[in-house]
């Protein structure tokens, strides 16, 4: 993105914080094109789908180790696994949504403790999977990726899929704030649609904060590359004796706490919400 349209996006966070438009998308995208029933193969049980998996996994992996030896991606510090190793069987993941690169930190420290023979699979949303060109869509439609949608139908397949993948022991990132924010450090309030699928499909949640500070590297917009420090906070269990709903707010409130809490203690201040 050139530096003209990041500034813009810069400019538009500001105001929508002012605004207390915190789950608002600043990215200037095209309307998504919506997907059909039968698009998406979600749990990739298709011969031609697992192949385009290994080649959209091969092309994302490159990409990012590329950034990561370009240190256009820092990871600095990476603590609180033993909160994600703690966890047996299907979980959502739960990260800050700042980069486009922050769901493959997120996968590459999670990776060696927690997934072995497992993937990190993300949520994206449905403009992601429709309107990218060349690899980028390749990646986008292929790389373990669950495009939510527009049409009815085709989101109970997303259901259908996200409980498959659950009870076989995958781990799903979801991004309770919804919009991605160019290097945004607060936490921001969050959506309970990640903690209704946990509560709904009885699985923890392992909640991901990550930190930031400049580095010393300036990206190819000439702004300072982040380095990370990705906090693994303690898990949050359903419980049994609430309903779905009821059990979405709490996991929702616990983990936003979680999230304020690490943010205050790390960066020493208020969030002043």
């Amino acid at each position: 993105m050139a530096r003209e349209d990041r500034l813009r996006v810069l400019a538009r966070i500001k105001e929508y914080e002012e605004q207390g438009r915190f789950n608002d998308d600043v990215e200037e995208d095209d309307p998504a094109i919506p997907i059909q029933p039968g698009d998406v193969d979600y749990t990739i049980r298709k011969l031609s789908s697992k192949a385009k998996t290994r080649v959209a996994n091969f092309l994302g992996k490159s990409f990012f180790e590329n950034m990561i030896r370009k240190k256009k991606l820092i990871i600095k510090e990476v603590t609180g696994i033993e909160n994600a190793t703690a966890v047996t069987g299907g979980a959502i993941v739960t990260s800050n949504h700042f980069h486009l690169s922050d769901n493959y930190a997120v996968y590459k420290t999670i990776k060696p403790a927690l997934l072995k023979r497992h993937y990190l699979y993300k949520v994206i949303k449905e403009s992601n999977y429709t309107n990218f060109k060349g690899p980028v869509r390749i990646m986008m439609r292929h790389a373990n990726t669950l495009p939510l949608s527009s049409n009815h139908a085709t989101m109970r397949e997303f259901f259908k899929g996200m409980k498959v993948l659950l009870d076989r022991g995958e781990k799903i990132l979801i991004y309770p704030e919804q919009a991605m924010w160019f290097n945004y450090r607060k936490p921001r309030p969050l959506k309970p649609g990640a903690f209704k699928f946990a509560a709904k499909f009885n699985v923890p949640v392992i909640p991901v904060f990550i930190c930031m500070k400049d580095s010393d590297v300036l990206d190819d917009d000439g702004f300072p590359v982040q380095e990370l420090y990705i906090h693994y906070l303690p898990a949050i269990y359903p419980d049994s004796t609430l309903s779905v709903n009821d059990n979405a707010t709490q996991m929702m409130d616990r983990n936003y706490k979680l999230w304020v809490d690490d943010y205050e203690a790390f960066y020493n201040e208020k969030t002043e919400r």
